[in-house]
């Protein structure tokens, strides 16, 4: 019986070890990237919102940076988010994992890095970084932070979908979706826009759409890439937003939904909730 109790306490240690082993290692990670995001940094071309901006945008677009944005609000230059939620890690069958996270998001140069942590079972979570720094798109999930199931990074592909999250997730920060800030837009028709966006060597369309209420309700972008058995493959995307709310005079919306638009049917993996946002401009 001694020996299986000290057995049991070994492993116990063990455990212990390895856990704080894999938070130390994720830890020094996650302030590598952000180090990088703060490095990239720009200036930013003005310093406060002018409602003129807006005389030459799309009537949607300027509908709702109306109502999000109040005259002279001064430009965001990062916003840290925190989220929580639920990811679905099956491909053919639902699996859905509850979630939480951190992000830091710089808006001159575009880039963010998302700080995850899905719990796939009691005690046991995934780490994820998912990431644009400096024109590299990242994505690195690891149990328990210390074993890698996958390490994505590229300044192509891996990078264009990443770009195409930061537009996407503009809504948070909707100063970034200016003019003056280097976001161009064209007219589809009444409730309809295309945003495009160029860093460095990117440049990627998506097509916001525009509820009743004149808000952004969904983002889609024609083709992303979505890791099929170890293949990417371009697929539609699209992102919803709902439950708009005021936060530090920001009209920003609360909760999400992103899917993939599969030829069987749209694939919602990625629902969420703000639970604090916080601006520095």
């Amino acid at each position: 019986m001694r020996w299986l109790l000290f057995g049991l306490t070994g492993l116990l240690v063990i455990a212990i070890g390895l856990w704080g082993l894999g938070q130390w290692r994720w830890a020094k990670k996650t302030q590598a990237l952000l180090a990088g995001l703060e490095s990239a940094r720009l200036p930013l071309p003005t310093e406060r919102f002018d409602p003129q901006e807006l005389e030459t945008l799309p009537d949607p677009v300027a509908r709702h940076l109306r109502q999000a944005l109040p005259p002279g609000t001064a430009i965001i230059r990062a916003v840290d988010v925190m989220h929580k939620g639920v990811f679905n890690m099956g491909l053919e069958t639902e699996q859905w994992k509850p979630f939480t996270s951190r992000q830091r998001v710089v808006t001159r140069r575009p880039g963010f890095v998302w700080d995850g942590r899905v719990s796939v079972a009691p005690g046991l979570a995934v780490h994820v970084h998912d990431a644009y720094v400096a024109g590299e798109g990242i994505l690195e999930p690891a149990i328990l932070g210390l074993i890698p199931l996958a390490q994505m990074r590229d300044r192509d592909e891996v990078a264009r979908g990443e770009l195409m999250r930061f537009l996407a997730e503009a809504a948070w920060y909707p100063t970034a979706l200016l003019p003056s800030q280097g976001m161009r837009w064209a007219p589809i028709d009444a409730r309809t826009a295309r945003a495009t966006l160029v860093d460095g060597a990117l440049t990627l369309s998506m097509t916001f759409h525009f509820g009743a209420d004149g808000l952004i309700e969904a983002i889609r972008a024609e083709a992303r890439g979505r890791t099929v058995g170890g293949r990417v493959v371009p697929t539609p995307w699209e992102a919803r937003l709902y439950n708009y709310q005021r936060r530090e005079g920001l009209l920003v919306p609360i909760e999400g939904e992103v899917a993939w638009l599969t030829p069987d049917g749209r694939r919602p993996y990625w629902r969420g909730v703000v639970t604090h946002i916080a601006y520095h401009r």
